[in-house]
């Protein structure tokens, strides 16, 4: 669960770091909102790079990976619609809807677990 959170929190991050400016910013020049978008990401690294080592061997690479996409559109879509006040179209719903459908095939069968020789929290090379 703390590996849920902690990508939470980082996607949170990265969101404002990605498309923050774009309400804004705009007034900006390019490389100050790089800058800005850079420090707001380091952030977002200082909790995802735990998230995935604490979360890996729980879960693999793939598992991982989709969770992160998962809570990503989550995050994406309350911050367009709260932040940037934009509306979700249906067709964006059914996009998301596929993605779940691609979640639970992630998660609904045994994935082989990490690889010969990986490191896995709490655990060291052979």
């Amino acid at each position: 669960m703390i590996t849920v959170l902690l990508l939470v929190l980082s996607n949170v991050f990265m969101t404002f770091a990605w498309y923050g400016h774009l309400k804004y910013g705009h007034h900006w020049p390019l490389w100050k909102a790089i800058v800005i978008s850079w420090a707001i990401a380091l952030l977002e690294y200082c909790l995802a790079v735990p998230a995935n080592r604490f979360g890996y061997g729980q879960f693999s690479g793939f598992q991982l990976k989709i969770i992160q996409e998962v809570v990503t559109l989550i995050v994406f879509i309350v911050f367009a619609t709260t932040f940037l006040k934009e509306k979700v179209a249906w067709n964006y719903l059914v996009a998301f809807a596929f993605l779940g459908v691609a979640a639970f095939f992630a998660f609904a069968f045994k994935a082989p677990g990490p690889a010969a020789g990986t490191i896995v929290q709490g655990g060291s090379w052979p």
